[in-house]
């Protein structure tokens, strides 16, 4: 079970050896997430307020979705094989930016509701975000060598804009929130932006790219960058909101209390 991932090749089913240590990855990384979705459910679970209960359910929903793609890789259904022209055969693990097209806007959506951002901001924020995802995918599904490096470069142009609305645009909106709420804001972001810019470099210097990582290590990395945007991100967005709803609750009752005197 632990030493060979079924993938599937066209229409039919193989058994290529991926190797232990990539399906153990795969394996752990599916509980963790679940075990890290069921834990901020139980973090959230005192947030009463409409924006608590909002960033809980987005919170938790990312690792539970990162969750479901984990088993279906692990399980072989996530992973197929493609013939790379000059280089032979590849694994690409498809179900890997399924995950990533529903859960990084969610984490992007998440953050951007924690800044009060408008929707303009927000809706480019989520489309440069699954356009970056799809035309990572191409790539990886790409044949012709040249080509799949072209898509990386393409994709990466997207992180780079969304890069700059989160330090600009997204950042200012933040800036204009009380105290508590734009240095949450401010951690969170640079949690995310330094986990997520590691992501288009392990792309290149994977498998799917140069080929200078292996699988087994690639997976590895990946899964623990996975689970910091996804899991701890969760935790510490919780928090945060937990915090900054409490502060702000604080703040309008001594205004009330003085308002009275």
């Amino acid at each position: 079970m632990f030493e060979t991932i079924p993938l599937q090749s066209g229409g039919g089913r193989i058994a290529l050896e991926v190797g232990a240590v990539t399906n153990w990855t795969l394996w752990i990384t599916t509980i963790l997430m679940g075990l890290g979705a069921a834990g901020i459910i139980y973090q959230g679970r005192s947030l009463t307020s409409e924006e608590g209960i909002e960033h809980t359910v987005i919170s938790a929903l990312i690792p539970a979705i990162a969750m479901s793609m984990y088993l279906g890789m692990a399980t072989g259904i996530g992973i197929v094989s493609i013939d790379i022209v000059g280089q032979g055969t590849q694994e690409v693990f498809w179900m890997r930016y399924t995950d990533w097209v529903v859960t990084t806007p969610l984490l992007l959506l998440d953050l951007a509701l924690l800044a009060k951002a408008d929707r303009n901001t927000i809706g480019l924020l989520l489309g440069l975000d699954v356009y970056m995802i799809v035309a990572g995918l191409i790539g990886a599904f790409e044949t012709v060598p040249v080509y799949r490096y072209l898509w990386w470069v393409i994709s990466t142009g997207a992180f780079l804009a969304i890069v700059w609305l989160l330090l600009g645009p997204l950042s200012e909106q933040a800036s204009q929130q009380d105290g508590n709420r734009a240095s949450s804001f401010e951690t969170l972001r640079n949690l995310l932006l330094g986990v997520w810019v590691i992501y288009p470099i392990v792309w290149l210097l994977g498998v799917e790219g140069f080929g200078l990582i292996p699988v087994g290590i690639e997976t590895i990395v990946y899964a623990v960058l996975d689970l910091t945007a996804k899991v701890v991100f969760g935790f510490l967005m919780v928090n945060a909101v937990s915090d900054v709803t409490g502060s702000e609750r604080t703040t309008q009752t001594d205004a009330a209390a003085t308002a009275d005197d």
